[in-house]
């Protein structure tokens, strides 16, 4: 398994909004297309945090594809109003609002 984290910023009061666009998506085949296993959203006093983990069995193609589908489209620019790049200075694609694992630990 696989896990990202992305960081942006996002108003508290848009949390609703955003969890309803992707409870929408997660109800299609998309998160199955794309491998993913489990999201979590979380907010903290402007901050945005998206958590998602994937099976990558092929090496992460899956989700190569996926982005060029209509749906993937379509969430990210339906969330644009509501979510915003941590520092729109560097921003240019979403691999630079991945935060970087540092430590991992496991109970196996």
């Amino acid at each position: 398994m696989h896990s990202t984290l992305i960081v942006a910023r996002m108003e508290l009061e848009s949390a609703a909004e955003v969890a309803r666009q992707f409870a929408a998506f997660d109800r299609t085949e998309m998160p199955h297309l794309m491998g993913t296993r489990r999201r979590q959203l979380f907010s903290y006093r402007g901050l945005y945090f998206h958590l998602q983990d994937f099976d990558f069995e092929d090496g992460g193609e899956r989700i190569e594809k996926a982005k060029s589908d209509p749906r993937f489209v379509g969430i990210s620019e339906d969330l644009k109003p509501f979510i915003q790049a941590y520092d729109p200075a560097t921003w240019r694609s979403p691999a630079d609002a991945m935060a970087r694992r540092f430590y991992d630990w496991d109970a196996r």
